[in-house]
């Protein structure tokens, strides 16, 4: 094997320092992304309870339902990558 001159990678270990930035950028995303998820939950929620859903919001509902998840999903990503 020839040495390209390029460092050799390291074995999966995150850089020192420089994830306080980023992770308080994917928390405040996270928190933005919940409230269509909350949203979806109040209006459906209603609509459930009110016994008459017009099929017409159900894909809206849904959809806020999977944006609300992927808020989920980005804030627990956020709290990881603070914690190392």
């Amino acid at each position: 094997m020839s040495d390209s001159g390029f460092p050799a990678p390291d074995s999966g270990k995150s850089q020192p320092g420089g994830g306080g930035c980023l992770a308080a950028f994917m928390l405040l995303i996270g928190i933005v992304l919940l409230l269509p998820g909350l949203c979806a939950l109040l209006f459906g929620g209603a609509s459930i309870f009110a016994r008459h859903t017009d099929p017409g919001f159900v894909p809206f509902i849904l959809v806020g339902l999977l944006v609300g998840a992927g808020g989920v999903v980005l804030i627990r990503a956020a709290v990881r990558r603070f914690r190392r």
